[in-house]
């Protein structure tokens, strides 16, 4: 039985992730797999690539062949020059999350909103008397 470890396809027309899995040569894209391995996600900004290093050695010792975009993948991780004996690659780019600081517009926003109020409201709360309520209330009540 020929292996082959190879991307399956998930996610939306316009938005695709990948898995990298180990299934036999013969099966389809997204047909079953043997083992998942990895995942691929090349929409993210800088692409989301994980490698589960161990099992991908394993594969590939025990015969499997990537095909041409997972061979790819390995060659960015350095699984492929490590089963190879190769000297590894440049460590791949890690995201770091965005963190901007907005206090200053913070501070902006709250030193224009103390200047232009007065602390008073601009219309004034309209005030019933309690009996004119308790009046409305039986007139109410008896039709």
């Amino acid at each position: 039985m020929a292996v082959k470890i190879k991307l399956k396809r998930l996610g939306k027309i316009r938005a695709p992730h990948y898995r990298i899995v180990v299934a036999d040569a013969r099966t389809k894209r997204d047909g079953r797999a043997i083992e998942e391995i990895g995942i691929y996600q090349p929409t993210y900004d800088p692409s989301k690539i994980e490698v589960d290093s161990d099992r991908a050695q394993y594969w590939l010792s025990v015969g499997a062949q990537p095909t041409e975009p997972v061979l790819a993948i390995l060659k960015l991780t350095g699984d492929w020059q490590k089963f190879k004996g190769l000297p590894a690659p440049a460590p791949l780019k890690v995201a770091e999350p965005k963190v901007e600081d907005f206090s200053h517009l913070f501070a902006k926003a709250v030193a224009g909103f103390e200047d232009s109020t007065t602390g008073v409201a601009i219309t004034p709360k309209a005030k019933k008397s309690d009996k004119a309520e308790t009046e409305a209330d039986a007139a109410s009540t008896e039709a």
